[in-house]
């Protein structure tokens, strides 16, 4: 049996380079460890039997028994002796082997922090430098300051909560105290749709105008056409909800609203 241990564990070591490759450095250290550990109990287990085989050839020593069970024992206290000074070895071999995974995992460890550390060096460089607008660009309405964006939140879960009432109180409170917010245009939408919600077409009709007179450029200005058109259309009035289509489709070619009022139209030349 430790003969059998003792060549498992030296083709273990002749397989050295196989066996880093089939695993990484933290399972190699685990394999390497295991088999130091079983290596060092032989070690323990062949020591022990040596000290019995010397402790019973000082015994048959001093009985004076014949001197060919003394060579016997020599010679497996020779053996044992020979076993044990094979196994120190190969518990070297791997204590050395143990020692160089530990140290290829700290080089790696550093390797990719290098790298980590250029990564985010060459990205704040990056940050740092100011992006050229484009010659021809427009300049970009102001971003709503975090008290004009939480008051217009407020207003507009109002609509969401189906209180109407609320929300047109909310939102007209808005553009009093923001009149120059880039939120006004989208605040009086939501003005006419909320009298929409009421029933209320004919102030949702005129809310939507006012937002077509005050902000004709804002993204919401198709959307506030559509609205006009639908509300029209819900008190029976199909003549000026198809001219309100129309003139949709002129004024904002490229919109959502004017591809819904096209579709509109199309119904309306079914019925």
């Amino acid at each position: 049996m430790l003969r059998a241990l003792t060549l498992g564990v030296l083709a273990a070591l002749a397989a050295g380079p196989a066996f880093a490759q089939l695993f990484d450095d933290n399972e190699a250290r685990r394999r390497i460890e295991m088999l130091r550990q079983q290596v060092e109990a032989q070690r323990q287990a062949t020591e022990a039997r040596l000290s019995k085989a010397e402790t019973a050839a000082q015994e048959a020593t001093e009985r004076a028994a014949d001197r060919g069970a003394l060579l016997e024992l020599a010679n497996q206290i020779d053996v044992l002796r020979g076993e044990i000074a094979r196994m120190r070895g190969q518990l070297e071999v791997l204590n050395h082997q143990g020692e160089t995974a530990e140290v290829r995992q700290k080089q790696l460890y550093l390797d990719i922090d290098t790298r980590l550390r250029k990564l985010e060096q060459a990205r704040e460089q990056q940050a740092a430098v100011p992006e050229k607008p484009p010659a021809a660009a427009q300049p970009a309405e102001a971003e709503p300051s975090p008290a004009e964006a939480k008051a217009y939140q407020a207003a507009l879960d109002q609509f969401k909560l189906g209180n109407y009432t609320l929300a047109v109180a909310a939102m007209q409170g808005f553009l009093v105290t923001y009149p120059g917010s880039s939120l006004a245009a989208n605040a009086q939408y939501w003005i006419g749709m909320a009298h929409s919600g009421q029933r209320d077409y004919k102030s949702a009709i005129t809310a939507q105008r006012k937002l077509l007179v005050q902000w004709p450029d804002s993204p919401k200005a198709p959307d506030a056409m559509l609205s006009i058109a639908s509300a029209q259309e819900t008190m029976g009035d199909r003549a000026s909800a198809r001219k309100t289509l129309e003139d949709l489709i002129v004024k904002y070619p490229g919109s959502s609203s004017a591809t819904s009022a096209k579709q509109r139209l199309a119904a309306f030349s079914k019925r």
